[in-house]
């Protein structure tokens, strides 16, 4: 039999913060067994037995149809039924969780189970943050160690509730979130992998990219932000989990376990953070709707509470000028990563919400009336494409599909981007920029980019930061429209 803590009964619940309270209790007490033990075991010590610690779930269940009226899109379930979904991370995800359970007791007005499931902890994700205790290990204990704890099980941690293609076993509740708790570790363990940066600083608007010298200007802002003692913004996190403190604001006890990396990481990430976790992170995501989808796939287990994307295109129209903006209200899905999981069937919509916000941020921050936005901003459809030299494939047969879909701009990323907010109900939107026009001969040019990207950067990058603004102001639960959701939906959002 596996060593495991004291059985412990679940317990019911009427009030969202006690039942919040106590998967806080029960997953420290999973954690601390495992990693007690694997201390033990990395000390040289004889572990005998199998070491098992839980997820813990919450539960509910009702009889009726009957709901409280809400013009929100999540916080309910669709009818009578059990409901249920494992949990982790409660220091991470503590107010997500209460909210989510707030509403449904709004909603439904039945008590919240909580107890512990069936679903074991990997022991890769119960280390601490600064724990590297495998490389200490040789190779025979390491062996061993498969043994005597649980590893990752990608079984686990499919994306089928996404996808809308799970189907419960006989007797099997529904889920209540999109995402298993083992699906969730796995993607803050890919984040610190990618990013170089802890989940906890990860803000819930993120704006991507595609080149370099967009992260510059943010760094040089978030610094500036953090020069200013009235700024909204309170640290400024880079790379290595290096923390900037807003002036007059003391020093915190994780900022002293920051330092630079030797070398960036994949998809570096950077974190403009507020204190309620409003503020911007920004990723440089590179070149390919491969990094794209990764990156995507692991910040939405955040749920933000929308993503946009900010980077440079190809120009289609002879109209355009270097340095237009294309707002995308379509997209035309020639990236290929999403074609199993969403199929190209599938409709992209444009979300109203995150349109108006970019186009008053373009008008706002160039200071042109709504009439004379046209000389500068097209709106229309963008074409993503996997292949880099589509110029150079025979007949021209790429050109003649993108005339055909009324492709006004063209790139790597975006459709990529839109294609899996959509697919994890996360609120998206695209505004690029225009940095040449291959089909009219109009290539970048050394020294000519340089000065475009010089010129453009800046002001592109405070129309993406200003889009937040609105969007913040606005209110969240506006942005989690209903265009993102099914007729059989997850409660959470």
């Amino acid at each position: 039999m596996p060593l495991t803590t004291a059985p412990v009964p679940a317990a019911h619940f009427s009030d969202p913060d006690a039942a919040v309270a106590q998967i806080q209790l029960l997953y420290q007490q999973q954690i601390e067994h495992l990693r007690g033990a694997m201390q033990r075991f990395v000390a040289g010590d004889d572990v005998p037995e199998r070491v098992r610690a839980f997820y813990p779930y919450v539960r509910l269940h009702t009889t009726t149809v009957a709901r409280a009226d809400t013009r929100l899109a999540y916080g309910f379930v669709e009818g009578p039924g059990t409901f249920e979904t494992t949990l982790t991370r409660p220091d991470l995800f503590g107010g997500y969780y209460t909210e989510q359970l707030r509403l449904l007791r709004k909603s439904h007005g039945v008590e919240l189970e909580v107890g512990l499931s069936e679903h074991p902890i990997p022991i890769h994700f119960s280390f601490a943050e600064h724990d590297h205790v495998e490389g200490s290990l040789s190779a025979e204990r390491r062996m061993l160690m498969r043994d005597r704890f649980d590893l990752p099980d990608l079984a686990a941690m499919d994306d089928g509730i996404a996808n809308g293609t799970w189907r419960p076993r006989a007797g099997e509740a529904q889920p209540l979130s999109l995402f298993t708790a083992p699906r969730v570790d796995y993607s803050l363990h890919r984040l610190r992998h990618y990013t170089g940066t802890l989940p906890e600083w990860f803000q819930n608007f993120v704006l991507f990219t595609n080149y370099q010298f967009y992260i510059d200007e943010f760094v040089r802002l978030g610094h500036a932000e953090m020069a200013n003692p009235e700024s909204e913004y309170i640290a400024f996190v880079e790379p290595g989990n290096v923390v900037t403190r807003r002036t007059g604001l003391p020093a915190q006890d994780m900022d002293e376990l920051g330092a630079p990396p030797p070398r960036l990481p994949q998809m570096p990430g950077y974190h403009l953070v507020r204190a309620d976790r409003s503020g911007i992170t920004m990723v440089n995501i590179g070149v390919g709707p491969a990094n794209a989808k990764t990156i995507t796939d692991h910040i939405a287990v955040l749920r933000p509470h929308a993503w946009m994307m900010l980077g440079h295109c190809a120009g289609l129209r002879n109209t355009q000028q270097l340095g237009d903006y294309v707002l995308a209200h379509a997209y035309v899905r020639e990236d290929h990563v999403l074609d199993e999981e969403l199929p190209l069937w599938v409709p992209i919509p444009a979300l109203a919400e995150i349109q108006v916000a970019l186009e008053q941020a373009v008008a706002d921050v160039t200071q042109m009336e709504r009439g004379a936005l046209k000389r500068i901003m097209r709106t229309g459809t963008v074409a993503s494409t996997d292949n880099r030299n589509w110029e150079l494939l025979p007949d021209n047969t790429p050109q003649r599909r993108f005339s055909q879909s009324r492709a006004v701009a063209l790139d790597m990323e975006s459709a990529t981007i839109a294609a899996n907010g959509f697919r994890f109900r996360v609120p998206y939107g695209t505004l690029l920029c225009v940095s040449d026009k291959p089909l009219h001969g109009e290539i970048k040019l050394p020294g000519m980019a340089n000065h475009f990207y010089r010129e453009r950067v800046d002001q592109h990058l405070r129309i993406g930061m200003r889009a937040v603004d609105i969007l913040r102001g606005g209110g969240v639960h506006r942005l989690h429209s209903r265009k993102l959701r099914s007729f059989a939906e997850v409660a959470f959002q």
